[in-house]
């Protein structure tokens, strides 16, 4: 690529990206940003569950981990 090429095509990169930078500005203007209560309400429910998902694997690993115990115990025998 010569010199003539680098210098037409850096105009262009200047130009797409001033671009870009607009259409973000302008598509971020019509974003509905959620309010404080909302806010609170979806994080405590993804609190929530978070903890049961947790309690869940940690009631199946049990199971499981017994399980498999319990298989290798009279496998063994």
């Amino acid at each position: 690529m010569g010199t003539k090429a680098v210098a037409d095509a850096q105009p262009n990169v200047i130009v797409r990206l001033r671009n870009y930078v607009d259409e973000l500005r302008q598509e971020m203007r019509r974003v509905t940003w959620p309010n404080k209560k909302q806010v609170q309400a979806t994080t405590a429910v993804v609190i929530v569950c978070v903890f049961l998902f947790a309690l869940f694997f940690a009631v199946v690993d049990m199971a499981l981990g017994r399980g498999i115990n319990y298989l290798i115990s009279t496998l063994t025998k």
